[in-house]
């Protein structure tokens, strides 16, 4: 092959990455766009830059180093970068490429002024832009220093800020290579930065130009506050006027120098409305062109725009496609689930075939859009009052978009609606025999499903799981499942709304419904006590669990002493609840059967902070506080006038919570339960195909939609650039957290608490276990990394049912995500547990180790000095 180290960027366009880095492949689509001006220039190839390389074989073993090291060590990474870029930058430019750089220059003119500019294989792609991660020059005069330049930007591929970002977005330095690209330097009136959506919102109508005098090296920078202004459908709508004191210009030998603005500039707009609206027009052809929203560098120079870079926004999260151009409003359904990390499409499809309720697929999440739903007055009515119940922040954010004109067209009441996840409920009579009839006939259907199962592969394997979903969505939205646990939530709302209306009382049942009968969620966190007060005793357990590390140990349990009986408990426990795990509505995710090293560390906080029999200990206090609760309850209430009969309808109330509370968390148990048979089954069937090299790896299946694997074991044949693409658009999914409302504008929009009666700097919430407590803050974002102590409080993104095994050990619970009947306040509430949930970015506000305060009753929590 003929290495070619220099290309004109007319020569260039974006399907060129691999030779001529991001930057350089997005400057030459630019050029070929009609009435889009690009300084002229040319790029210095990667062919240039593997020269280099090979010149330098020291290079290679510090990049070995390189790849060991954690990126949290950033004095080591500081280190082995600025040995790895002082060897680069030592490599002598000489012969052919150093002439074919020169030849190239001097078609710009030898002495003109020039930026030299980075463009990494990994830069500016749809994925990852990596804006600022490598080096640009501005204003470089003469050949001697261009080709210092050069040298200089290959460097810096290796700045400590580059390489941390390559290992954080889990990139191979050793296959990121480094283009330069030299220009002609544009000495600008005017220069900054164009956002074709909104980077706030991600609202796609909406363009946001910000702008300053001279080189926009001083906006970048953060030097000055630039001038920004809002455009809509081909109008300024909003503009902020900055006061501009400092900017940067070019000097005649060269390099930059930053100057004062004269006073009476300062003030006037880098730009006139009709440029900003002319610019954004140029924007949106640019737009179309890469086809999606992009961050634009542009200069005013001689009054016309030219484009000095381009690169997608990366941090937008996608709009669900709707097949048509009207507007639409989408809720999340992650933020009803508690559980709003991306899923993978084998996970969504599973969900999608579940849920009764049409759901649309953006980022690797599931919404519903309930566009008709706010159409309608009492459909709209009915869905605000639930969400402002469950979820106020997902309340507000619909209010807002219903108080703007037009977004959603009204339309004539069609009476109520069905409900928005399931069928509705009508009242039951208080039996437990209902329960236990419920229960049994469940675990009856996953028995004969695991029985059967079994004789299946292939596609009779496919077609067996599509019949028995039907099954299981009969299971989940049975008619009189669903009036059971509906009667009970309706119940605790009626307790709540009459306490406090005739005793003051606020959130009460949330002590009534302690320890309840049948909640197999908090049954089970409770069980891993007992598997702890097994362990206890035996010293050789307690200290073989504190070294492992995979996921075989169960099987070296029993050559210790005790190690029989340990192993039994905990093989025990994972027959009971195995199928669970993190993100468990996701089939994709592996289950504590097929992890179960995962659940070593909560073992080990058991054995350490409890004593033995700590679980019947605590489910009989609640169960004492519960009935207290209701003793001192009934005697107030009979004081009162109308008191015998408001005593005997609590009682009615306060019996139906108690008797059917705990069933709420029984069908999610027992579709959890289907999805780990389902889930046992295609992996055997992947095992198979993966044996037939149809795939390369059985996970493969996970990155395959249900269809797409009924086709793969059919046809036995599978795209395999296709499972690359979805691989690599999961791992962009997982950097984006979703907005509980999108709307078809790509508008993430935030609701807020409209609430004064919470002391200044309090963090607000939803509080949904009542009490209050102050303790040690504990940050935790990956289960596994839990370390907790007695009387930590546990502050998290959200909690679905995996987590309750912590929820024993600590004192109280705070989250970002959650509502007033999802799983997390419904076992705070069981454990006795302050809980507030909805704190936006409360793992970011809180820190680590902090003392909080924790108001359960009021859904607030204080940072305490």
């Amino acid at each position: 092959m003929i290495e070619q180290y220099v290309l004109d960027l007319r020569e260039v366009d974006e399907t060129q990455v691999a030779i001529v880095g991001g930057k350089g492949a997005q400057l030459g689509g630019l050029s070929r766009i009609d009435g889009i001006r690009v300084p002229g220039g040319f790029c210095v190839t990667t062919d240039a830059y593997r020269q280099i390389m090979a010149a330098a074989p020291s290079i290679e073993d510090r990049l070995e180093q390189l790849a060991r090291l954690n990126p949290d060590d950033r004095a080591a990474i500081r280190t082995l970068s600025a040995q790895i870029r002082r060897t680069i930058e030592e490599v002598a430019l000489l012969g052919e490429l150093a002439a074919a750089i020169l030849r190239a220059l001097a078609r710009l003119g030898e002495q003109a002024a020039c930026a030299v500019r980075s463009s990494a294989t990994a830069e500016d792609l749809p994925t990852a832009s990596f804006a600022g991660q490598q080096d640009t020059f501005l204003n470089v005069v003469g050949p001697a220093a261009i080709l210092e330049h050069v040298s200089r930007c290959w460097g810096s591929l290796f700045t400590e800020r580059a390489v941390i970002y390559r290992q954080r977005n889990g990139i191979d330095h050793r296959t990121v290579h480094m283009a330069v690209v030299v220009q002609q330097m544009v000495l600008p009136e005017a220069a900054g930065i164009l956002f074709t959506a909104d980077p706030l919102t991600g609202n796609r109508k909406v363009a946001t130009v910000d702008a300053g005098f001279g080189l926009g090296h001083a906006l970048v920078g953060g030097l000055v506050n630039p001038d920004v202004f809002t455009v809509r459908d081909g109008r300024v709508v909003a503009r902020t006027i900055a006061a501009k004191q400092r900017a940067v210009h070019a000097l005649p030998a060269g390099g930059t120098q930053e100057g004062a603005i004269d006073a009476q500039r300062q003030e006037q707009p880098a730009l006139t409305d009709a440029q900003v609206v002319q610019l954004v027009q140029l924007g949106r052809r640019i737009e179309a062109h890469f086809g999606r929203p992009q961050d634009i560098e542009w200069c005013l120079a001689d009054d016309g725009f030219q484009i000095v870079q381009s690169r997608p926004i990366t941090t937008l999260f996608p709009i669900p496609e709707s097949g048509d151009q009207e507007n639409h409003v989408y809720i999340s359904v992650g933020h009803q689930q508690m559980m709003t990390d991306a899923m993978k499409p084998l996970g969504l499809s599973f969900w999608q075939m579940t849920t009764p309720a049409p759901m649309a697929e953006a980022g690797g999440r599931l919404f519903v859009d309930v566009t008709q739903r706010l159409a309608s007055p009492t459909s709209r009515a009915g869905l605000l009052a639930a969400m402002d119940r469950s979820d106020p922040l997902l309340g507000d954010a619909l209010r807002t978009i219903l108080d703007r004109d037009g977004f959603v067209r009204p339309l004539p009441d069609a009476g109520p609606p069905g409900p928005l996840f399931g069928s509705t409920s009508a009242p039951i009579e208080t039996d437990p025999a209902i329960v236990r009839e419920l229960i049994a006939g469940g675990e009856a259907s996953i028995a004969a499903l695991e029985r059967d199962i079994r004789t299946k592969s292939g596609e009779a394997l496919l077609e067996f799981i599509v019949a028995d979903i039907q099954e299981l969505r009969r299971f989940l939205f049975d008619r009189r499942s669903h009036q059971v646990f509906m009667s009970a939530m309706d119940a605790a709302c009626w307790l709540n709304e009459r306490l406090q209306e005739w005793l003051g009382e606020k959130n009460a049942a949330d002590t009534l419904t302690q320890s309840v009968p049948h909640n197999v969620t908090s049954e089970m966190g409770l069980a891993l006590l007992d598997v702890a007060d097994v362990i206890r005793p035996h010293p050789d357990v307690v200290a073989f669990l504190q070294d492992v590390e995979d996921d075989d140990f169960l099987a070296r349990l029993p050559g210790l002493a005790g190690g029989q009986e340990a192993r039994d408990a905990v093989e025990a426990w994972l027959g009971q609840y195995g199928m669970r795990c993190v993100g468990e509505i996701d089939i994709t995710r592996p289950r504590w059967r097929e992890r179960p090293s995962t659940l070593v560390p909560l073992i080990l906080g058991n054995v350490r902070n409890f004593e033995p029999g700590e679980s019947r200990r605590r489910f009989e206090q609640g169960r004492h506080e519960a009935w207290q609760k209701e003793q001192e309850l009934l005697e107030r209430l009979r004081a009162l006038p109308d008191g015998p009969g408001r005593a005997e309808e609590t009682k009615r109330m306060i019996d139906r919570v108690r008797t059917f509370i705990g069933y709420r968390e029984y069908p999610k148990y027992g579709m959890v339960s289907r999805y780990f048979a389902y889930r046992q089954a295609l992996l055997a069937e992947a095992e198979r195909l993966a044996q037939a090299k149809v795939l390369r790896e059985k996970e493969d299946i996970f990155y395959l939609t249900f269809q797409e694997l009924h086709d793969v074991v059919r046809s036995k044949q599978v795209d395999d650039d296709l499972i690359g693409q979805r691989k690599d658009t999961f791992r962009t999914y997982q950097a984006l957290t979703p907005p509980r409302v999108l709307t078809s504008d790509g508008e993430a929009v935030t609701g807020a608490y409209r609430r004064d009666d919470v002391p200044a700097g309090a963090l607000i919430g939803l509080p949904v276990s009542a009490g209050t407590i102050e303790g040690r803050a504990r940050v935790i974002l990956d289960l596994a990394q839990a370390d907790l102590e007695t009387g930590d409080i546990l502050v998290t993104v959200y909690t679905d049912p995996s987590w309750s095994p912590l929820f024993v050990g600590i004192t109280g619970l705070v989250t970002e995500v959650g509502g007033l009947m999802t799983h997390g306040a419904v076992i705070a509430r069981e454990y006795g547990l302050p809980a507030v949930v909805g704190v936006e970015q409360a793992t970011r506000l809180i820190r680590d180790g902090q003392r909080i305060r924790v108001h359960g009753t009021d859904g607030y929590v204080e940072i305490l000095p």
